[in-house]
């Protein structure tokens, strides 16, 4: 029997449903750029767009368009560019991210983070890294930064150092009406490419 990809199944079908809808109304909502070709918008601070007929996503990086189809980035993405609300928009309040879901998502959130003891081990490239996502320090924990991840939606990362009793750890928070831009499921997404793009400013 063949072995079928569930996540390429995924992104295939998230693609697919981006085809259905009229891209030029998401032009609208989005207040993006629409050619013949592309829908063009931007997540964490780099140019991205969308193939407007086959749904494939490029990133504008280091000066050329790199095709990128990972499954986070066409899940986030293509959920904040669809599903966003035409009303939406940040209060400034801070929610940490477990409190828009269930108790079984807060347990994942509470396991042990190798992200966090990576970050503790070189905090001032983390610091530095999250400074040229555009982020800003935020006087939280023992290190934290606002970064924007779309439009003016940012994602609040916050890291506490471990010690000898207990380990790092890093903990999400979300503007209060993030719920306006994406799912809560979405956000699960969402914060690993906000920590690999971390990590990739940090070498």
């Amino acid at each position: 029997m063949e072995r079928r990809d569930n996540y390429a199944i995924t992104v295939q079908r998230a693609k697919a449903l981006f085809l259905e809808y009229d891209q030029a109304a998401l032009a609208r909502k989005l207040k993006a750029e629409l050619d013949e070709s592309y829908l063009y918008t931007a997540f964490l601070s780099e140019p991205c767009r969308i193939h407007r007929t086959t749904g494939d996503i490029s990133r504008f990086t280091q000066g050329s368009w790199v095709a990128d189809n990972s499954f986070g980035l066409v899940l986030t993405l293509l959920d904040l560019v669809c599903d966003s609300r035409e009303d939406r928009h940040p209060t400034g309040n801070w929610k940490n991210m477990r409190d828009f879901g269930h108790g079984f998502h807060q347990q994942m959130l509470e396991q042990r983070d190798p992200w966090a003891e990576r970050f503790q081990e070189n905090p001032q490239a983390f610091a530095a890294a999250c400074k040229r996502l555009g982020g800003e320090q935020y006087p939280l924990g023992d290190a934290a930064y606002s970064i924007p991840v779309f439009e003016d939606l940012n994602l609040l990362v916050q890291l506490w150092f471990g010690d000898e009793e207990f380990p790092a750890q890093l903990r999400y928070l979300w503007d209060e009406n993030a719920w306006m831009y994406l799912k809560y499921e979405t956000m699960f997404y969402a914060v690993p490419l906000v920590l690999r793009r971390i990590e990739e400013w940090m070498r």
